[in-house]
């Protein structure tokens, strides 16, 4: 691994717990996040030519919280106050510190920061831009690229989101025990969207964005070594390894897309497959069961078959049925009713799916007529298949899977000739 490449994955690991310490200190979320901004652009210039510190962390919020002091007397100098002013005035502005904490700078904050990014005020989108931009450390140009809006749209967004964190009154630090797990809940559903937006983008020209599955797995591993006993954060983090072991097989050369059952499984992640398995196997022993370990167990039965005529369908409908009584989700029917049609036919599938249509989740959706295209495929039903590809393809705004639904429905057409 080059010096560069050493200095970047530092970097990135050490903004969160840098500006952690910052707003921990100072109060300003916009403020201390520019100075670690400036602080990680003079490492990124120094570290390569002069060699990484012996205490990279501390050396980032010393450059940091001097960047902090200069914008400070830069302002007061601006307004004319007295010295002494400065000397007393408060700094919080955005975020209010956490009273009569001040750890030392190598603690780490970056579930605090977490739990701020995913505060409940936030909408979804919002909670998203904010925990990459803040906690992930991607630039707003880079956040923007990833979900296909104008960067200046994105900026829009994270600010609003700041302010809308101000608005709240937050300060930094842990929520209260009585809301920390539901709170936890929004904090693991955000990095769960972070990661399925990487592994299927949902619009544009490429079907993933690796750098944003990375980004999410790196996360949750994160929140797993400061969570280590909590279930559902293992049950995250290897669904998310079980599933993006699979990435390397999903498209062609060309980037089209491989679906499952086509997928040259000897290309698959094989230490991500060990790692996940051997996760949720552990917690699953130990842990109250939840929707992500379910979710990761299911990936698990498929991970560890050779080849898809092994899979062990009944016990993956087991596992869904589990799924549905815990935690009832339209998208895991859907998933639920390819795996019935597996055991008891594409006609049980169906009518699995049938039940969804009145689903406003799915409404709409392209992956409910996806589905019921191959269930129809899977009943000999070449014209009902054909009508259904067409309808997902219509829906979908994924360039690849536009081009396979496409591509399955002249199939069928070819064979009708």
């Amino acid at each position: 691994m080059s010096t560069e490449t050493t200095v970047e994955d530092l970097l990135r690991q050490s903004a969160p717990q840098v500006l952690g310490t910052l707003i921990r200190r100072y109060g300003r979320f916009d403020a201390c996040e520019d100075a670690v901004q400036e602080a990680l652009l003079d490492a990124a210039l120094q570290w390569p030519k002069q060699g990484i510190p012996d205490n990279p962390r501390t050396w980032l919020v010393t450059v940091a919280g001097r960047r902090m002091a200069d914008q400070w007397r830069s302002d007061q100098a601006r307004r004319r106050r007295e010295e002494t002013v400065f000397a007393q005035a408060p700094l919080a502005d955005l975020v209010a510190p956490a009273p009569g904490e001040d750890r030392a700078a190598d603690g780490d904050d970056t579930l605090t920061l977490l739990f701020m990014c995913c505060h409940p005020a936030l909408s979804p989108p919002s909670q998203v831009a904010l925990t990459l931009r803040a906690v992930g450390g991607l630039t707003t140009a880079e956040i923007a690229r990833a979900f296909l809006v104008p960067e200046a749209t994105m900026a829009q967004r994270i600010s609003r989101a700041k302010q809308r964190v101000k608005a709240t009154g937050a300060s930094f630090a842990l929520p209260p025990k009585t809301e920390r797990a539901e709170r936890l809940q929004v904090v693991l559903h955000v990095l769960y969207l972070i990661f399925n937006e990487g592994y299927t983008a949902s619009a544009g020209p490429e079907l993933q964005r690796a750098d944003l599955t990375a980004e999410a797995i790196r996360l949750a591993r994160g929140v797993r070594g400061l969570l280590t006993e909590d279930g559902e954060v293992a049950g995250l983090l290897a669904l998310m390894l079980l599933t993006d072991s699979r990435r390397p097989a999903r498209t062609r050369p060309d980037g089209s897309l491989v679906p499952l059952a086509e997928q040259d499984r000897t290309r698959w992640n094989s230490a991500f497959i060990t790692e996940g398995v051997a996760l949720i196997t552990e917690t699953l022993a130990r842990s109250p069961v939840g929707p992500y370990q379910l979710q990761a167990a299911i990936a698990a039965v498929h991970a560890e078959a050779a080849h898809v005529e092994e899979t062990d369908w009944p016990q993956i409908v087991a596992l869904y049925n589990v799924l549905e009584h815990v935690s009832p989700n339209p998208m895991a029917s859907l998933n639920q009713a390819v795996a019935v049609a597996m055991v008891d036919g594409p006609q049980a599938g169906l009518a699995l799916v049938a039940k969804l249509d009145t689903e406003d989740a799915l409404a709409g959706h392209h992956r409910l007529d996806a589905v019921r295209a191959h269930l129809h495929e899977m009943d000999g039903d070449r014209a009902a298949a054909g009508a259904a590809y067409r309808r997902a393809a219509r829906r979908t705004t994924s360039i690849p899977e536009q081009r396979y639904l496409d591509a399955q429905a002249d199939r069928l057409d070819g064979q009708d000739r």
